[in-house]
């Protein structure tokens, strides 16, 4: 294979494979990542047949690192995980302690340090949150009060794997290991005092990075794609989300020096609390499912099978570590928190596989030096050998958990409740966040009906046309005389509309301005607001745009401006 079809071969091959594969994966009622996991396999350099670049491989597998924590970032809920708090962040920290240490136990047994039986430990504490989320999906358990918990405790090993990430590189030479092949030139700390000079400044730019995406970024980014959402480009939307992720990740690496994986979970992050969080996903998804299963594409390629043929005892004990350890970890650590069994049970399931951070940690271990090729390999066994097991894992975990649920009474019944009312609050709140971040698509088409026509998605980018804007008591909103350079969309307070010697009241969910649009002309009203007021704006130069961009919306709109005159007309003769 010539070289300069390499990357066309790794890409082609791998989707075909791994369409072919995770298709038949699904048939078999099993998650398509172990079609991924194989289809690498096949075109990896351990089994015959063709093998692909895998110089190229883990490239595309930093690509799709990078695109997958923006996507967890971007589907990050403080408020979620703040809901599930007291049962999720002890938990999931308690359970990763554990499950590393009996995998730094069982790695010792074989002759490792401790330092790669340490790394081999959180490679296998820390599930899979795509595996998790199809599993729960299937069984419509998202949402419950136990979906949730599993959910937010998953978040929050996440959240430690990230934190893992930025301080093993400062922390290898102390457990043995050595700097990133970046930093190889630098001196290697030995005393106490070096290591932790070495640390703290390791933190101390991690915590400069998150500052200013925390000062900075709620203001830039939004602002940024506000003005792209104004091309009316879906094409440069989507490429200035892609530009953020990217550029935010390589630029946290180049300034920084923190790992490109948490610049992309930060950018994902920022993202979230945007009001183009959810275009962003949409638009962003496909990209980064397509770089997901490349990544664990290449992750198949690491993988040596013969593992399971050399180092059978091996890998049975770290299956049995993986579903058995850890699963009657978590759910101990459930029952003293005083949740109700059916919790334990649905947590314990839920961790009984590990994915996408085992193979990212295992790979920085192994660049590191602190983690030798066998533990990946047995790293990836017991990866395809628990998720292919995590189907009959919730099966037969999930109906325990149903007969065992807590209800009015019961161990845990009290807890179990005050959870519940307090993710009805945080799904209370989030429905008023949606309200007060603009109209919905179906009220503004319910006081437009002709924009009908357009489809959801050009209601959408036409929402995302408006701007907030407030006004205190006596404010003069419009002037009559002025030029029409907006109209208003009433969110919150009242308005008095003076006509002629007529006085109109306007209060939430009324609209006004839009005759100077719709015309052209001078404004012909005074409008003031009465008490404090939150509108929502379209400028005139968004109309005319969104209008050249939509053609067919000009019949109507001349219809409704010829109405409006008319109806104007008529108030000013009866006044």
């Amino acid at each position: 294979m010539p070289h300069d079809t390499a990357l066309i071969a790794i890409i082609s091959l791998g989707f075909v494979l791994a369409f072919a594969l995770g298709f038949l994966a699904d048939r078999l009622r099993l998650p398509p990542l172990v079609g991924y996991l194989f289809a690498g396999i096949v075109i990896g350099p351990f089994t015959p047949g063709f093998v692909a670049d895998t110089g190229l491989a883990g490239q595309l597998a930093e690509m799709g690192v990078i695109l997958l924590m923006f996507g967890v970032g971007l589907h990050f809920s403080a408020s979620d995980l703040m809901a599930v708090r007291k049962v999720a962040v002890p938990g999931a920290a308690g359970q990763i302690i554990i499950a590393s240490l009996l995998g730094a136990a069982l790695a010792m047994t074989w002759g490792w340090s401790f330092g790669s039986g340490l790394v081999f430990g959180l490679c296998l504490s820390v599930a899979s949150t795509v595996v998790l989320l199809r599993a729960l999906e299937e069984r419509n358990a998202v949402q419950t009060p136990n979906g949730r918990i599993a959910v937010g405790w998953l978040i929050v090993e996440d959240l430690a794997m990230v934190l893992a990430l930025v301080l093993l590189p400062a922390l290898a030479p102390l457990m043995g290991g050595h700097p990133p092949a970046a930093d190889s030139h630098h001196a290697v700390p030995t005393d106490a005092l070096g290591i932790a000079l070495e640390l703290a400044i390791t933190l101390g730019k991690v915590a400069a990075f998150i500052a200013l995406a925390v000062l900075l970024g709620p203001k830039v980014v939004p602002w940024i794609l506000r003005q792209v959402a104004r091309t009316g480009s879906r094409e440069l939307f989507t490429l200035s989300v892609l530009a953020i992720a990217l550029g935010i990740a390589f630029g946290s690496a180049e300034i920084f020096g923190v790992s490109f994986a948490l610049g992309a979970f930060f950018a994902g992050v920022v993202l979230s609390e945007s009001q183009f969080s959810h275009r962003a996903a949409n638009d962003s998804l496909p990209l980064q499912d397509a770089f997901a299963v490349l990544f664990f594409v290449s992750v198949g390629m690491l993988f040596d099978p013969t593992i399971l043929v050399r180092e059978p005892l091996k890998v049975v004990a770290v299956l049995f570590l993986i579903v058995v350890g850890k699963s009657l970890a978590a759910m101990a650590i459930v029952l003293v928190l005083r949740f109700p069994l059916s919790s334990a049970l649905t947590v314990s399931g839920s961790l009984a596989q590990i994915g996408e951070f085992s193979f990212i940690l295992a790979a920085l271990g192994i660049s590191l030096g602190l983690l030798p090729t066998e533990g990946r390999d047995l790293i990836l066994a017991g990866a395809l050998l628990s998720i292919m097991l995590n189907p009959l894992t919730f099966a037969f975990v999930m109906p325990l958990a149903a007969k065992f649920s807590a209800g009015t009474k019961g161990f845990g019944a009290e807890r179990m409740a005050a959870l519940e009312s307090e993710l009805e609050e945080v799904r209370r709140r989030a429905e008023a966040r949606e309200t007060e971040r603009g109209l919905a698509a179906e009220e503004l088409v319910t006081k437009f009906p002709f924009l009908s026509s357009l489809g959801h998605e050009v209601v959408d980018e036409l929402l995302m046309l408006f701007r907030p804007r407030s006004a205190n008591p006596g404010d003069r909103v419009i002037r009559k005389g002025d030029r029409a350079n907006a109209m208003y969309f009433i969110s919150s307070g009242q308005v008095n509309v003076e006509v002629g010697n007529r006085t109109i009241e306007l209060k939430p969910g009324d609209f006004f301005g839009e005759m100077g649009l719709l015309s052209g002309e001078r404004r012909t009203a005074d409008v003031t607001a009465v008490d404090y007021c939150q509108f929502l704006t379209l400028s005139a130069r968004d109309f005319r745009q969104f209008v050249n961009r939509h053609p067919q919306l000009r019949a109507p709109l001349a219809a409704m401006a010829e109405e409006r005159r008319r109806m104007n007309l008529e108030l000013q003769q009866n006044a």
